[in-house]
């Protein structure tokens, strides 16, 4: 049975996820229950007209940031300097193009004007991030996640000009190596990521995961500096 969330701030044990990864519905989407979430490898993902869900898939796919894989393909492109990358320099903007992407594996993430509000606010008290992808000036891929200790957890990319998100994505995960991190939360498992290292495990690996990411302190506020760094 699908929990019903109350009022108060809490959320079932994830174990108790249906077999789809379903686990609770309602609540809302304010900072301190995202956080709670995320905290304990939990995200919500919702349709238009639709009470506001939160999931806990098992098997979990992830990737250690320090292990990603680059396709000589794309090392060539990222040797070719063709693409400039930052860090939090248009989070609203990479949200929004994020929102008109149609995803097709997995359960993606569709962003109702709800969702989209609220991410923006997890980015204003530094807790979101987005690393964006230009060529000439122009914005031309990007991606965006929710940082708590040294996990990184993934929400969704686009790209408008091939390869742009790919470069963005190993470029994000190798600052995020620099930095210490531990994982890179992908929620769901999709041919892109696999070819990139990620992997699946369960659900309480994941969590122990999660919970000694989370032992260290979190990188808040802007991280334009950290990817200027490299």
């Amino acid at each position: 049975m699908v929990y019903s969330l109350p009022e108060e701030l809490v959320f079932p044990h994830p174990s108790l996820a249906e077999p789809d990864g379903l686990l609770a519905v309602g609540g809302d989407l304010s900072v301190d229950r995202l956080v709670l979430a995320y905290a304990n490898g939990i995200f919500p993902w919702y349709a238009e007209n639709s009470p506001i869900l939160w999931w806990s898939p098992d098997p979990r796919l992830i990737l250690l940031p320090g292990d990603v894989h680059v396709p000589r393909s794309l090392r060539r492109v990222l040797n070719q300097g063709r693409f400039q990358i930052t860090a939090d320099k248009a989070f609203d903007r990479v949200v929004r193009n994020c929102a008109k992407v149609d995803r097709n594996e997995g359960y993606g993430t569709w962003l109702v004007p709800e969702m989209i509000a609220a991410y923006e606010e997890l980015h204003r008290i530094g807790l979101a991030h987005s690393f964006e992808a230009w060529h000439d000036g122009a914005l031309v891929g990007g991606l965006y996640g929710v940082a708590l200790g040294r996990a990184f957890f993934g929400e969704s990319m686009f790209h408008l000009v091939a390869d742009s998100s790919k470069v963005a994505f190993v470029s994000a995960a190798a600052m995020l190596a620099r930095r210490g991190y531990e994982l890179i939360d992908c929620q769901q498992t999709t041919a892109h990521l696999l070819r990139f290292g990620g992997f699946e495990t369960d659900r309480a690996d994941f969590l122990d995961r999660v919970e000694r990411a989370l032992k260290h302190p979190t990188d808040q506020g802007s991280w334009t500096p950290y990817m200027e760094e490299s």
